[in-house]
């Protein structure tokens, strides 16, 4: 057995209210790819940043290859050889792939021979780049390469991955599975954090699980199965959504040629986007980010007008009507950007309930705020949706992600919605609460909603829906039953394979 790469040794950090690590002991072997289990809140996040200089935990230590190790920035720590790719990408999309790799590199070489390095180490990893394409063009997988390459070019002894795949069509998940293998056989450790347990137990040497910051299990995955490494994150049974049969009812929702003009110079427009979604169906809308999901929740919200006969609920022209007139009407919508679009991340989760039900749930009266009724309501989501916060004044920004996705989506299945439309409703949501948050979907279109998921994890569409179609290049391909789509056909679709793509 050789040494340990990194050595955690008690470390411990809190915050007012709460102890986000508590004692953690762990330890990574070169060349091991060690996963990192927990629920939202279980404390993964604040262990990772005090591994990469982010923060700098209140007691314990570290050994970095038998040394005190204790950076204080990110660049101390990318200099003893630890990297970091994070779940949200930090690329201008104005520059190209060499400008934005030379804005992360503390000695950046001159650009033709950076360029000439961007070639060959993406090359040797499988992970081919062009150094003078604009970020802007690139999908979103070939982005994740740019994070990537940009670590690798700092010759890293560790590699921290937060949720790498969740963005990835199964094509991709494959070739960057092939490149952590490459890494590891060549001694570069991985620390890899991600919810997704059948990745896990396919990919990962070794497991520490936490839960409310404690180090409570660990575990080799490839002797568990998904469903028992997430009873040991929860402590104790997990609950999986329930079978159902659907029997269509009416046609709620439909969209007849809908086409919109993306505002994002590097965002996708729609074309043509016509689909039927009835009542008690769940539709699942797959597709590779930034294909048009943004825009088509942008459409259907009402956030972006378009032409009055493009959307109609319950037979009923509301193309041209906005956010507010849609939602007294049954027509409510759940973005995928959590803290700024779903939620004001300085208000209140009394005030962010308010926001968005304050005409369905009749939270005013005479122009005023009815204060009992709208906490009154934060309470109840907090309640029903096991929301982990102190109270309903907290703001939301204090939230763990998963705790706030709760929230969010919470708040308008509680309002009792004609037809809900979500944005990657469990993206970086732990086992538990991504199967309560499915399970509530599930049960409002038993109860005669109509459900529209849009979403990049296809366990979860093939999980949850009835029906599933792929948005590709702003297009969208006929709905189909779910039941018996292979994970291959959809990759293919998702990566706008137009042969499988009935309307592209």
């Amino acid at each position: 057995m050789s040494e340990p790469l990194l050595s955690i040794e008690g470390l411990s950090k809190a915050y007012p209210g709460v102890q986000a690590n508590d004692n953690v002991s762990f330890s990574i072997l070169p060349g091991e790819i060690h996963a990192l289990l927990g629920e939202n809140g279980a404390g993964k996040s604040t262990l990772v940043k005090m591994i990469y200089g982010l923060v700098r935990p209140d007691s314990g230590d570290m050994h970095l290859h038998g040394k005190h190790y204790m950076p204080h920035k990110p660049s101390e720590a990318r200099a003893l050889g630890v990297g970091m790719v994070f779940q949200h990408f930090s690329l201008f999309e104005a520059m190209n792939v060499a400008e934005n790799i030379t804005l992360g590199m503390e000695d950046a070489p001159p650009r033709a021979e950076l360029a000439q390095k961007i070639r060959d180490v993406s090359n040797a990893y499988g992970l081919p780049l062009d150094p003078d394409r604009l970020i802007g063009d690139l999908s979103v997988g070939e982005r994740q390469r740019v994070e990537i390459v940009r670590c690798l070019l700092q010759n890293p002894k560790l590699l921290i991955m937060d949720e790498p795949t969740s963005v990835l069509t199964p094509q991709e998940v494959d070739t960057l599975f092939t490149t952590l293998r490459k890494l590891s056989s060549e001694g570069v450790a991985i620390l890899y954090i991600s919810h997704k347990l059948d990745e896990i137990k396919a990919l990962c040497d070794s497991a520490t699980i936490l839960r409310m910051g404690k180090v409570v299990d660990t575990c080799i995955p490839a002797e568990e199965t998904a469903h028992s490494m997430a009873e040991m994150m929860i402590g104790g049974e997990l609950a999986m959504p329930s079978a159902r049969e659907f029997t269509p009812g009416d046609v709620l929702l439909e969209l007849d040629g809908l086409s919109l003009a993306s505002l994002d110079p590097f965002g996708t427009s729609l074309e043509d986007v016509s689909l039927q979604l009835r009542a008690g169906e769940v539709l699942g809308v797959g597709g590779v980010a930034g294909n048009g999901q943004d825009e088509l929740l942008l459409a259907l919200s009402g956030e972006r007008p378009v032409a009055m006969d493009m959307v109609k609920l319950n037979g009923v022209a509301i193309g041209n009507l906005g956010p507010t007139k849609r939602r007294a009407l049954g027509l409510l919508a759940a973005p995928e950007e959590r803290l700024g679009h779903a939620a004001a991340p300085d208000m209140s989760l009394a005030e962010n309930g308010f926001l968005s039900g304050w005409v369905r749930m009749k939270l005013t009266k005479s122009g005023f705020i009815q204060r009992k009724r709208r906490d009154d309501f934060a309470g109840d989501i907090v309640k029903q949706f096991d929301v982990r916060t102190p109270g309903i004044s907290n703001v939301a920004r204090s939230l763990s992600g998963g705790n706030l996705q709760k929230f969010v989506i919470g708040r308008e299945v509680l309002q009792g919605p004609t037809v809900l439309v979500v944005n990657q409703p469990t993206w970086g949501v732990d086992a538990s609460a991504a199967a309560a948050i499915r399970q509530a979907l599930r049960d409002l279109a038993a109860e005669g909603a109509a459900v529209l998921v849009i979403s990049q994890d296809l366990d979860e569409l093939m999980e949850m829906s009835d029906s599933f179609a792929v948005l590709a290049q702003g297009r969208i391909s006929k709905p189909q039953p779910a039941h018996g789509l292979s994970v291959e056909k959809i990759g293919l679709m998702m990566g706008g394979n137009l042969e499988e793509n009935a309307h592209a």
